[in-house]
């Protein structure tokens, strides 16, 4: 057996000190990582585990935490400044082996239990039509957590994979102790289990995938549509029909064809031509493989992986897929991989599908497939020049493996049914992945199979992936279900085929923002995503939104996952709004916090909610176009009322080139808004190879000036316009010199508008498919001035007419308390 050098692909995990800050006897071991972290093992024979696992891959700390352990002889306590942990030192059971967590005596952890957990994420949402229990997290509403990491593979020190040592009896769990604090619990998750590395900003944009037959002709023509509708894409995933899958060799070997290492040159006669020329239009691609099959005597590399493997080919038998052996993964990566790398894709797709099993009891080949292909991911990276698109960040696209797997981004979660039911829990299964530090999913936006076509879902589905942590549309091999835009229904700005191009062109709008909070989980250890609870640990009303999200620091997002009402035109969706006041991104209505209310929207409209106070840097460009560029300006929406501060970060174009360095180079441009004056700053960075002037405007969210703001750039007043928008008001504030600070007085003190009922309820009413005599009632009702929102609210609900039409004109009428 060829043995692994730590110069190829695979490389040793970080290796661990034994029971750092701990205590053991010949059976029991515990081992303070963190001062709301426990380790706790038993070892019948006295072999304790030290290898770094699946899910504890960097368990060593370079510090102590502070802790008292006082210790009997029948009795061991360990007090940290967040648990008080007891044991019996006989077998771990429930009454013997027990924790408080400081401020919560009346919810003691005991050995084998959950208690409330809010729940992590799940391997795969294949065939799945609706929910799906989740597997556990590391936050519970008991202030307690815990994870079993006794069956996980381990790490050896010539950087391959081993299992556990035999013996069911084994034990080897972690228990979490942050009472509520939710975000330092994932927080120390991180430490133990590794962060979430930064993500390539590229693989922010649009994904397209299709499981289908495309040709190199249709594939190009395919993203030159795009680009006529002016929708921007940045990568394109390349399904499994890519190699041979209907070629009579394939049948003649007795294999299905799932599996797959030789391009099929009937539809790409040549793939480094077809791959570059993606890559001239800015795209990213990414080949699907499902290796379970191994490697069929047809492929092209067969003979040179037989020679590596010394497989026997007289009788031309496939050779076996085995991620067990580390000969064949040296092969598989060196030879096989490597010999389509060349071609010039820059990730894969790792479709594994066969289950947890391979011939090593508790090695995953999952866990060894995800692991080494970002490895090697890595390395191809560094190896390629930035003109044959190397230099990137790793990623891969793979199935979620368990705990730790938040490592090797990015995360495919499988073939869901096209349905309302499938969309409805995709966004709570998106918020409880942050639970267990598994930040970057990635969806089938529109579902895959089965279902029926409903082009409104499809519409709702493709909202829900742009304010997502990938959007990447899909759909299974038929020519019936399609996400092109171009073949949805269009309308008066308003249909399914408007909605959908509007949304893919405001996720690349999206991107300086999302890209900044791909730093902050990077580097700070928190999600893009977080569920409302992470805020309100204490407020019930947290935990009835499971499908509402924070999106990052400036946004709220209730994604609408229901039918539209045929009567009104609009859907809905129960949302709970914390203290504090919002103004939706969309239609600038202004709301009052601390409550309950249904929003209600048309299907160009998703609820997008921010808090007085923030700011949500957006691309200038209307209409951006393929890849992820630096903008050459921006549009910053800014919501009035508090003070705010964003800290745009950026790469210059050299550090995007050779991102694998570390630490990453950040252009940080300082907006900020002070209440007090009413005044928004802009501090552009000084000179540097990136800096250039930019252009700059600012939306003022649900704000119409009554004048006109002044302007100043580098203490200069400069000529501005400012223009009335829907939401708000749009100030051209102009070029902004490298290192130069833009002022735009609006104030003095500066509050949202006050909502116009009327206004907001007026072009929902006329096309509401409803009796004219119910229309002027409405009229009646929304025109007189100087009756409060809730006495004319009580009229509505006097009235007769569609419920939902009720819930529209209540949500205008009460939204703000001013009205």
């Amino acid at each position: 057996m060829v043995r692994l050098q730590v110069t190829t692909d695979m490389r040793p995990i970080v290796q661990t000190s034994p029971y750092v800050g701990g205590t053991a006897s010949d059976k029991y071991r515990f081992t303070v990582l963190a001062d709301g972290v426990l380790r706790y093992e038993w070892a019948p024979d006295g072999k304790f585990e030290d290898r770094p696992s699946a899910f504890a891959a960097q368990r060593e700390q370079h510090s102590i935490p502070d802790f008292r352990l006082r210790e009997t002889e029948s009795s061991l306590e360990i007090v940290t400044s967040r648990f008080h942990m007891t044991y019996n030192k006989q077998e771990f059971t429930p009454y013997g082996f027990f924790a408080v967590v400081h401020g919560y005596t009346n919810h003691t952890w005991r050995y084998g239990e959950q208690g409330e957990n809010l729940g992590g994420t799940f391997r795969t949402l294949d065939n799945i039509d609706g929910r799906v229990g989740v597997d556990p997290g590391v936050v519970s509403r008991d202030g307690f957590a815990s994870i079993d990491d006794s069956h996980t593979m381990l790490f050896t020190k010539d950087g391959f994979v081993a299992p556990r040592q035999p013996g069911k009896d084994r034990i080897d769990g972690y228990i979490f102790c942050y009472g509520r604090d939710y975000r330092e619990a994932v927080r120390a998750l991180y430490k133990i289990s590794g962060p979430q590395p930064l993500l390539p900003r590229w693989t922010l944009g649009n994904w397209w995938s299709r499981y289908y037959e495309y040709t190199t002709e249709s594939y190009l023509e395919l993203v030159e549509s795009f680009k006529d509708i002016r929708v921007p894409l940045s990568v394109g995933v390349i399904d499994m029909d890519w190699h041979l899958v209907k070629d009579p060799r394939v049948a003649a070997a007795g294999v299905t064809g799932w599996t797959g290492y030789t391009w099929n040159k009937n539809l790409f006669p040549n793939p480094k031509t077809f791959i570059k020329a993606l890559h001239d239009r800015k795209l990213k691609i990414s080949l699907n493989e499902h290796p379970a099959e191994g490697i069929a005597n047809y492929e092209e590399m067969y003979a040179a992986m037989a020679k590596a493997l010394k497989f026997d080919t007289s009788n031309k038998e496939t050779i076996p897929f085995d991620c067990a052996d580390p000969t064949f993964l040296k092969a598989y990566f060196d030879i096989l991989i490597k010999h389509l790398d060349d071609d010039g894709p820059d990730f894969w797709w790792i479709d594994w599908q066969q289950g947890p099993y391979s011939r090593l009891p508790g090695i995953d080949p999952l866990w060894v497939l995800n692991h080494f292909h970002y490895l090697h991911n890595e390395r191809l990276q560094a190896e390629r020049k930035p003109s044959d698109g190397g230099g990137s960040r790793p990623i891969i696209f793979s199935r979620y493996a368990g705990p730790g797997s938040q490592r090797y981004p990015v995360g495919f979660s499988g073939d869901t049914v096209i349905s309302w039911d499938s969309l409805n829990f995709q966004p709570e299964f998106t918020a409880t992945a942050s639970n267990i530090g598994y930040g970057w999913w990635s969806h089938d936006i529109g579902g895959h199979m089965l279902g029926l076509r409903d082009d409104d879902l499809t519409a709702r589905w493709v909202q829900l992936g742009v304010l997502s942590p990938i959007m990447r549309l899909h759909s299974t091999k038929t020519r019936w279900v399609c996400k092109e835009p171009w073949k949805l229904p269009a309308g008066s700005g308003d249909g399914p085929r408007d909605v959908v191009t509007k949304f893919m062109r405001l996720r690349h709008r999206l991107i300086p923002y999302l890209h900044t909070m791909n730093a902050r989980a990077a580097e700070e250890g928190y999600p893009l995503i977080q569920p409302m609870y992470w805020e309100y640990p204490n407020r019930d009303e947290a935990y009835k939104v499971p499908n509402q999200y924070y999106f990052g620091t400036e946004m709220i997002v209730a994604p609408i996952t229901s039918p539209q009402n045929t009567t009104t035109k609009t859907g809905k969706v129960k949302a709970w709004l914390p203290p504090g006041r919002y103004v939706d991104f969309f239609t600038g209505v202004v709301y009052d916090g601390d409550r309950f209310l249904w929003l209600n929207r048309t299907l160009d409209r998703a609820p997008v909610l921010l808090k007085q106070g923030a700011i949500v840097p957006l691309d200038a460009n209307l209409e951006p176009g393929n890849g992820c560029d630096n903008p050459d300006g921006f549009e910053v929406v800014v919501v009035v009322g508090a003070d705010g501060k964003f800290d745009l970060l950026e790469e210059d174009d050299a550090s995007q080139e050779n991102a694998q360095r570390k630490p990453v180079s950040w252009i940080k441009t300082s907006i900020s808004f002070t209440q007090s004056t009413g005044t928004i700053s802009i501090q552009t960075p000084g000179k540097s190879k990136f800096s250039k002037a930019r252009d700059w405007n600012i939306r003022l969210l649900g704000y119409k000036p009554k004048g006109f703001p002044e302007v100043q750039v580098n203490q200069k007043s400069v000529r501005m316009e400012s223009t009335p928008e829907d939401n708000g008001v749009l100030v051209k504030v102009g070029e902004i010199p490298p290192g130069g600070n833009a002022i735009i007085k609006i104030g003095p003190v500066v509050e949202p508008s006050v909502n116009d009922p009327l206004a907001l309820a007026d072009p929902i009413v006329f096309a509401a498919q409803i009796g004219y005599k119910t229309k002027e009632a409405v009229d009646d009702i929304l025109s007189p001035k100087g009756v409060s929102g809730a006495v004319r609210a009580s009229q509505v609900d006097a009235t007769d007419m569609d419920a939902d039409l009720r819930l529209v004109l209540k949500e205008f009428l009460l939204a703000d308390s001013r009205t």
